[in-house]
């Protein structure tokens, strides 16, 4: 018993200490911040506040009763609250549900895409919500500004599915993309891709870098440019910003502020066990692997969300190993404000920057 105690001791001691080093190692990649964006004027920040103020009313009353839930009842509360969140909400695209060599998936193509142009959609929802079902304001517009047929997939949750399930999913969904558009195999339709890109949120923001990693080192068509929308990109969650800005992240709050008092290497090991996982692993991390030779990317954050450091982390990174990687930090806005499009008219202005970025890189 003294031995096993004697281990267990040890080991916290030698975890606290990785996590010290690893947190000053990153620390040099706080800066340079990014561009950032504010209201233009007096008009456009009263426009702005009014409609964030509006928003968060209604984020707040949707996740309000989840922090009282139990984590399971949570957990399929929160899914339920993402699916239904835009329901109401008209697009113009033709969605076509497909499946994905295995991954359930649908086609979101807006009218006159061109279908030989693939982009491919992973959803946000810590890992363990959402659907393409509740991306379609977003996933309908991307399609029409990127002149695009968009694959938004419906990969394994957890904690029904380990992490490395959402990554397989990831993985299969692009090999089969870049083979089958929204009329069939591209074999039958001699329609091979013209151009590829891939995008995510969140969760799918992490996704979406891992997959970035994966192609490059597999043999796999790069895409043409990516997008990621406040990425977790440090599993091992130590960025300065995650309990800097927990009281003002209105989305992120009720999951994250239960692990406001917990020591960092703590959480280390905690998201080792919800990941099934090394958390300092580059296949859940991407933070922590090589950023060389990526296609460019665009990374989006707001300045008061948790997951503002992981992106501007990751962009800093990237541009130090030469990938061509932009960083885009908004005032005053939620967590992946781009799919309240459009509500708020910073979502309209972040896929101006979108739209712009996609046309540099087609």
């Amino acid at each position: 018993m003294i031995i096993l105690v004697g281990a267990i001791l040890v080991g916290l001691v030698l975890a606290l200490l990785a996590f010290m080093f690893t947190r000053d190692s990153l620390s040099k990649y706080d800066l340079p911040e990014g561009r950032r964006f504010s209201p233009a004027d007096a008009t456009a920040v009263a426009a702005s506040a009014a409609a964030v103020k509006a928003l968060n009313k209604r984020l707040r009353g949707a996740s309000g009763p989840l922090e009282k839930m139990p984590w399971k009842q949570r957990i399929l509360a929160m899914r339920e609250t993402m699916d239904s969140f835009f329901s109401n909400s008209d697009i113009a695209s033709q969605i076509i549900p497909v499946d994905a060599a295995g991954v359930p998936a649908e086609w979101v193509v807006a009218p006159g895409a061109d279908s030989s142009r693939r982009f491919l959609y992973i959803h946000g929802g810590a890992f363990m919500a959402g659907s393409p079902k509740g991306y379609r304001v977003l996933t309908d517009k991307l399609s029409a500004i990127t002149n695009s047929a968009v694959l938004a997939i419906d990969y394994r949750l957890m904690p029904e599915n380990t992490r490395l399930a959402c990554v397989e999913d990831c993985r299969t969904a692009y090999d089969w993309m870049l083979e089958n558009g929204p009329q069939g195999p591209d074999a039958d339709t001699l329609e091979f891709p013209t151009a590829v890109f891939v995008a995510g949120d969140s969760a799918g923001g992490n996704l979406t870098l891992v997959l970035l990693a994966w192609a490059r080192d597999n043999q796999r068509r790069a895409p043409n440019a990516a997008l990621a929308l406040s990425p977790v990109t440090d599993s091992r969650y130590t960025s300065p910003s995650i309990r800097g800005n927990l009281n003002s992240d209105v989305i992120l709050k009720p999951l994250a502020k239960r692990l406001a008092w917990v020591p960092g290497f703590m959480i280390g090991l905690a998201a080792r066990f919800m990941a099934g996982h090394r958390a300092s692993d580059p296949v859940v991390s991407p933070l922590l692997g090589d950023l060389a030779g990526l296609p460019p990317l665009l990374v989006l954050a707001s300045d008061c969300e948790i997951l503002r450091d992981d992106g501007r982390r990751y962009v800093n990174k990237a541009v130090e190993a030469g990938t061509d990687a932009t960083l885009m930090l908004w005032d005053n806005v939620p967590h992946v404000w781009p799919i309240f499009y459009p509500d708020l008219p910073e979502a309209a202005e972040a896929l101006e920057q979108v739209d712009g970025f996609f046309k540099r890189h087609s």
